[in-house]
């Protein structure tokens, strides 16, 4: 089977315009200063500079916030395709090295598979600058049922 390059950046122009009005309505993200770098159906790209305040007691950043990171990626590519809305219904971070103050985090995620409502998407988390990985990420994601039209079925 051939993809089709036209239909396909069609369709990733769509899925950006979609995630971008997802993530106007994301405080918590761009609080973060979390920015969306690259979007297409079932793939996404963000980053993050760790900043002076997001950093713990040991010196180095929360892994709270390197998991949010990861997970606002997650978000992204699961919510690229038009079928309704998706959220996690599970997730497992492993964190492998230490991020610092000043560096710049790029979390790249691609969805693995698809089937029915639900899906597995791998994250991986790196250090803009060496391109170390710092985390990574698996996600499994739901679709939300739409609500019935009233007096409808499901």
């Amino acid at each position: 089977m051939t993809s089709d390059p036209v239909g396909d950046a069609a369709a990733d122009v769509v899925a950006e315009q979609r995630v971008r009005q997802m993530l106007a309505q994301d405080a918590a993200s761009a609080a973060l200063g979390i920015e969306l770098t690259d979007v297409g159906v079932g793939r996404a790209t963000v980053r993050m500079t760790v900043r002076d305040d997001i950093v713990q007691g040991h010196g180095t950043c929360h892994g709270g916030l390197v998991a949010t990171l990861a997970d606002t990626a997650f978000a992204v590519a699961c919510n690229s395709r038009g079928d309704g809305p998706s959220v996690a219904a599970s997730a497992d971070v492993t964190w492998v090295r230490p991020a610092f103050a000043g560096d710049v985090l790029v979390a790249q995620a691609h969805e693995q598979i698809r089937s029915g409502r639900s899906g597995v998407t791998d994250v991986t988390v790196r250090r803009q600058a060496d391109g170390e990985v710092v985390a990574l990420f698996r996600g499994r994601s739901v679709e939300l049922r739409q609500a019935p039209a009233p007096g409808g079925r499901e």
